[in-house]
């Protein structure tokens, strides 16, 4: 089948792209605004863009409590979701008052961060503390804006819980991300497998 997305006639009981575009990492984000209100949500529109400088990013449909908490502060936190805490995580996605902290109606423990006013989740086995470089709505072909607001930050510390490490590196076994796929199917990374990357004919690595 084809179709074009200016029509979106796929004729499917549910949209297909975010299923195509999967599985896409979770960032469970958490914030503290200048007030002192404290949000902790998930999104899958979420990922690392760059190594040097660490940049993380997360896409918020609307200027949802995230993402107008990490612009007006300037911080972030992006917790790892696991398997262990996939109850908790989805908890948090639920529509709350601005002002109400998901922490507490999902039984998740507030840790302090070292660098940033903005809490971690203690139960989580690995954070990001960020600082925001960018924020911006990304616009389309006809140069529209979307409703999506896109918030960039550099990583300037991280959390590490020695209990996923082996042999130096994290186990992702131990780890057990978690990763949003289509629907509302979510899939757990407990199969792992490596490959070398390749040389290029010259013999050098590509």
């Amino acid at each position: 089948m084809f179709y074009t997305t200016d029509r979106n006639d796929h004729g499917l009981s549910h949209d297909p792209f975010k299923a195509i575009v999967a599985p896409r990492p979770i960032g469970w984000i958490s914030t503290r605004a200048k007030d002192g209100s404290v949000n902790l949500a998930p999104y899958s529109f979420f990922n690392a863009i760059s190594d040097r400088p660490k940049l993380v990013m997360f896409s918020s449909v609307g200027m949802k409590d995230s993402a107008s908490f990490a612009i007006e502060t300037g911080e972030f936190v992006a917790n790892l979701a696991t398997r262990q805490l996939a109850t908790q995580m989805n908890q948090t996605s639920a529509v709350a008052e601005r002002g109400t902290s998901e922490f507490g109606f999902s039984g998740l423990t507030e840790a302090p961060s070292r660098l940033v006013a903005a809490p971690r989740v203690a139960e989580s086995p690995a954070a990001l503390e960020c600082r925001v470089t960018h924020s911006f709505r990304p616009t389309g072909l006809n140069g529209e804006p979307s409703e999506n607001v896109v918030v960039i930050g550099q990583v300037v510390g991280i959390h590490i819980d020695e209990a996923i490490l082996k042999d130096g590196v994290i186990d992702m076994a131990l780890a057990a991300p978690l990763s949003r796929l289509g629907y509302l199917d979510y899939a757990v990374a407990d199969q792992v497998f490596q490959m070398a990357r390749p040389r290029s004919p010259d013999g050098g690595e590509v």
